[in-house]
C-alpha cells in the first residue's frame, strides 16, 4: 500500500492467504524527507505520535500507518479522513458504528489496543475465525475486494485513532487537503 514498512506486511500477508494476485500492488512513494517544517508539525492529539509525513501520510517510530489529529479532536489528517469513510462504506454492517462492535462482530476499537499494522492487514486479507462452544465467528476475508484492499492503511489509521481516544464517535469536522499521491494511487489500485 502507500506506507513502506506496511506494504512489507500486507505482501507477507497477501502470500499467506494467497488473496493478492488480483489486487494490483500500490508502490510505496519514494523516500523524502519525513517534513520541511519540522518535528512540531508532526504534534498530535492523543498518545500515539507521529514520526513521520511523507505525502500527506503519518507513520509511527515503527513505520506503522497513524493519525495527526490536531485543534483539540477538530482537525483530522486525509487518511483518516478516507479510513472513516471507507470504514462506513465497508466495515460499519458487523462492526458497528464506529467501530464500536455489534452482537454480531467485536469491537474493533478495543481490537486495535494490541495490534500492529500488520496483524491487522493480515486479519482483512486473510479472514479470521473464532470457535467456541458458544459461538463462531467469522470474520470474511478481503483480500480481492479493491474497495477495502485499496485503502486498508487508511482504515487502520481511522481505528487507531479511534482506539486511541483521539478522536470521537462522530464525523471529523475538518481535515487536511487530499494529498496528490493519494489519489495517484488510489488510481493505480482502483484500475
Amino acid at each position: 500500500m502507500r506506507c513502506a514498512n506496511g506494504v512489507t506486511g500486507l505482501f507477507l500477508a497477501g502470500l499467506v492467504a494467497g488473496s493478492l494476485s488480483t489486487i494490483p500492488a500500490r508502490a510505496a512513494p519514494p523516500a523524502a524527507p519525513s517534513t520541511a517544517a519540522g518535528s512540531a508539525d508532526l504534534k498530535s492529539d492523543g498518545p500515539t505520535q507521529p514520526a513521520k509525513v511523507q505525502d500527506g501520510q503519518y507513520t509511527d517510530k515503527n513505520g506503522d500507518p497513524t493519525y495527526h489529529i490536531t485543534d483539540d479532536g477538530k482537525k483530522v489528517d486525509w487518511y483518516t479522513m478516507s479510513g472513516y469513510l471507507r470504514y462506513n462504506a465497508n466495515c460499519i454492517v458487523c462492526h458497528g458504528p464506529d467501530g464500536m462492535g455489534s452482537t454480531y462482530a467485536p469491537s474493533l476499537v478495543d481490537a486495535l489496543k494490541g495490534m500492529d499494522y500488520a496483524h491487522f492487514a493480515g486479519i482483512i486479507v486473510g479472514g479470521k475465525k473464532d470457535v467456541n462452544a458458544a459461538q463462531e465467528l467469522v470474520m470474511p476475508a478481503f483480500g480481492d475486494n479493491r474497495n477495502v484492499m485499496c485503502y486498508m492503511p487508511d482504515i487502520y489509521t481511522y481505528l487507531r485513532a479511534r482506539s486511541d481516544g483521539a478522536l470521537g464517535r462522530n464525523r471529523p469536522p475538518e481535515h487536511e487537503p487530499k494529498p496528490a499521491a493519494f489519489e495517484k494511487a488510489e488510481d493505480a489500485c482502483m484500475k
